[in-house]
C-alpha cells in the first residue's frame, strides 16, 4: 500500500532511555525508532512478544517529526524493591531514589508506512477513532501519551540533488550536505533502529535532529515528498 499516514504524539513529560546510561538515565531527544514501533503495536494491540517481528524495516517505515522545542529537566523518582516485600505496599521498605532526565512538553509528528495492508488499515482505523488496545506511554509506563489522527498522504518517493526542507529528524547515512543556519542549534545522537524480539539491538543509527523544531535544510539521497516542496526521511 503507497500510504502514508501522519497523527501527533505528545505528553507532559518523555523519558527514551540512553542504552549506556545506568545510574543517571538520560533520554534521546526523540524516540527512536524502536520505541514507536512498541508504541504503534500498543494501538492496534500486538502482543509485547511478537510484534517485532512485524515492525521491521523490511516492513515498516517510520519518520519523527519535532513540533516542540525540546526541552529537558531532571526530576527524582523512588525506585522500589517488590521482588522481597511481595504485594503489600506498606511492606516496601528498600527504596532507591534515582534521577532520570526527562523531556519536558514532547510533541511530534509521526508518519508511518507498513507494507502489510491489515495492519495499516488497523492503525489508520484506530487513530481516526482516537482508541487504543494497550495503553500508549512516552518511554515509561508512568509517562501517558496523547495522540491525535492529522491526514494520510501519497507515497511520493523522491531522489534528487537539491537542497530540501527535510522536517523530519535525518539519518546521516542518508545525508549528502547539510546546510547550517544561524537560529538552529543541531543534535547528533546514535539510536537504536532494529531489535530482535528478544530485544536484541541489531541496528543503530546516527541521527541529526534540529533541538527548536526547525526544518532541516539539506541535500539527501532519498525522502518523501509531501507538500509545498517539504519532505521526510524515515528513521
Amino acid at each position: 500500500m503507497d500510504r502514508l499516514l501522519a497523527f501527533d504524539l505528545w505528553g507532559d513529560y518523555a523519558h527514551f532511555r540512553k542504552h549506556y546510561t545506568t545510574t543517571s538515565p538520560l533520554t534521546f531527544s526523540i524516540p527512536p525508532r524502536t520505541t514507536l514501533c512498541g508504541l504503534l503495536a500498543a494501538i492496534i494491540g500486538l502482543d509485547k512478544t511478537e510484534y517485532l517481528s512485524h515492525f521491521s524495516d523490511k516492513d515498516a517505515s517510520i519518520a519523527v517529526q519535532p513540533l516542540n522545542e525540546m526541552k529537558k529537566t531532571m526530576l527524582a523518582e523512588n525506585l522500589i524493591d517488590t521482588k522481597k516485600s511481595g504485594k503489600l505496599m506498606n511492606r516496601i521498605e528498600q527504596r532507591t531514589q534515582i534521577r532520570f532526565e526527562l523531556l519536558k512538553d514532547p510533541k511530534y509528528r509521526i508518519f508511518v508506512h507498513h507494507q502489510d495492508t491489515s495492519i495499516y488499515l488497523k492503525l489508520k482505523e484506530m487513530l481516526e477513532a482516537h482508541k487504543t488496545v494497550y495503553t500508549p506511554c512516552l518511554g515509561l509506563s508512568e509517562l501517558l501519551a496523547n495522540f491525535k489522527y492529522v491526514k494520510e498522504y501519497d507515497m511520493k518517493i523522491g531522489e534528487t540533488e537539491s537542497e530540501m526542507k527535510i522536517l523530519t529528524a535525518l539519518p546521516k547515512k542518508n545525508l549528502i550536505e547539510l546546510s547550517f543556519q544561524d537560529d538552529s542549534e543541531y543534535l547528533s545522537e546514535t539510536m537504536p533502529r532494529n531489535m530482535l524480539p528478544d530485544r536484541t539491538i541489531t541496528e543503530y543509527s546516527p541521527v541529526i535532529v534540529e533541538r527548536k523544531a526547525n526544518p532541516l535544510k539539506a541535500r539527501v539521497k532519498k525522502f518523501i515528498r509531501l507538500e509545498n516542496d517539504e519532505a521526510i526521511t524515515f528513521l
